[in-house]
């Protein structure tokens, strides 16, 4: 087989790395699980028709067909795509198995998507989504967006990172300010302020009059409005100074002091009103999240999501729902490549019972088998080579216990202390701090 060729976008991490996932995965369900969300699971593929229906993402799904047709196989294969985020297939989920689920629907989500866009540090083509949603059959309180950063919020503290800024606005406020300042694609002109941190505040102008068909003055107050923030709800003094008036921006103002300022009771600083804040897919409706890590911001969001009315809908029953999501392999690969995160060891094993000979492979079996009984993550040397070079097998996979069995007394040694002490496989435990690696 010849050297293989490198394919960029599709990471494949280290076993310490790994690890390291592994533990901000459990630490994430686990905060999901405490607030009552349940675990889903949706398939990999979905019609194009589903997937094209909303936002500019035609040109990042990848499609699915076989190398050979077959002419009386199943139709439809060529008419698949990999999903792209997990709330597309969340919302035909519902639709799907409405008559089984109890309403509000919580339920989270850990899965692999796949975007076909330029990979660059911390983007990828193949990446690891945890989300969060919460649906409700035909309306859904507004207290639940407030309720989507204190999850995230909790979820991200729980983990070795850094400290991270909920970035919160609402559409309606940006849809209604267009509408009372004249612009008649509000739609156009989100996705233009949507790019204002990437291509800055002129290239947005421009854009605005191309394709929203916005006036200088128009551009000028929409810029404006996307100038606005603040970590309270003194935002809505800042709006309403800039006297636009229309129903739908009134509504969005209300919603989002509700949802930062239950972010302030719940955790001071958590979250700040950001009006430049406005998700490109078309499909949010109220409130939208877009989550900066503190000392990455130039990475853009690591977190985001938002309210959405009318991506779910079967005849004159609608589903309306809130979500946020994770990008797990994308806070990891930032703070990989920022050597920011660690692990005390290469391996889970805690200890390694050495072999004395082979003939007594048998007896270091069984003392692997007590201690892994008891939660002890535990192997067997490879060899039944002189002690030094078992000890050093050890110390090469950052192994800290390596056990002697003995004919009469068996014998545990901590190889980085040098200390050895008599121990029985039936009783012995290594302090908990040793007991798993450590993510930090």
């Amino acid at each position: 087989m010849s050297k293989p060729t490198p394919i960029s976008g599709f990471p494949e991490w280290s076993p310490p790395q790994r690890m390291i996932e592994q533990y901000v995965l459990d630490r994430i369900r686990s905060t999901f699980e405490l607030y009552g969300f349940a675990p889903l699971e949706t398939r990999a593929v979905e019609p194009l028709e589903q997937l094209l229906r909303k936002g500019e993402t035609s040109k990042e799904v990848y499609v699915i067909r076989r190398l050979q047709a077959d002419a009386e196989g199943p139709a439809g294969d060529d008419s698949l795509g990999l999903h792209f985020d997990l709330t597309v297939p969340f919302a035909r989920y519902v639709l799907e198995n409405a008559g089984k689920l109890q309403f509000p629907f919580r339920r989270y989500q850990i899965q692999k998507v796949w975007r076909g866009e330029r990979p660059q540090e911390g983007r990828y083509r193949e990446f690891l989504q945890a989300d969060i949603d919460i649906v409700d059959r035909d309306t859904l309180a507004p207290h639940h967006e407030a309720e989507m950063p204190l999850v995230v919020g909790d979820a991200l503290r729980s983990l070795p990172i850094p400290p991270v800024r909920i970035q919160v606005n609402n559409r309606k406020i940006c849809e209604g300010f267009y509408r009372g300042v004249g612009i008649t694609d509000p739609e156009a002109a989100l996705r233009a302020v949507d790019k204002l941190d990437k291509i800055g505040p002129a290239k947005v102008a421009e854009l605005l009059a191309e394709t929203a068909g916005a006036s200088e003055a128009q551009a000028k107050a929409a810029l404006a409005l996307a100038e606005i923030s603040a970590p309270d709800a003194s935002f809505a003094d800042a709006v309403r100074a800039l006297g636009v008036t229309d129903p739908l921006l009134d509504e969005g103002i209300e919603e989002l002091v509700r949802v930062v300022e239950t972010a302030g009771e719940h955790a001071p600083g958590l979250c700040v009103a950001d009006l430049r804040i406005a998700r490109g897919l078309d499909y949010y409706t109220g409130t939208v999240y877009e989550t900066q890590l503190v000392g990455y911001e130039r990475f853009g969001s690591i977190c985001s999501g938002g309210r959405y009315d009318n991506l779910a809908s079967a005849g004159t029953v609608r589903f309306p729902g809130v979500g946020i999501s994770i990008g797990v392999t994308r806070l990891l690969g930032l703070l990989f490549g920022a050597g920011a995160l660690t692990v005390s060891r290469d391996v889970p094993t805690c200890v390694l019972v050495a072999v004395t000979s082979e003939e007594q492979r048998g007896a270091s079996n069984r003392v692997a088998e007590a201690l892994r009984s008891r939660g002890v993550p535990t192997e067997v040397s490879p060899s039944a080579a002189k002690f030094g070079k078992q000890i050093r097998y050890a110390e090469r996979r950052g192994i800290p216990y390596v056990w002697f069995p003995g004919a009469e007394q068996d014998e545990v040694k901590d190889i980085r202390s040098g200390a050895q002490v008599p121990a029985e496989a039936g009783v012995w435990m290594p302090p908990e701090v040793d007991l798993k690696p450590l993510v930090g």
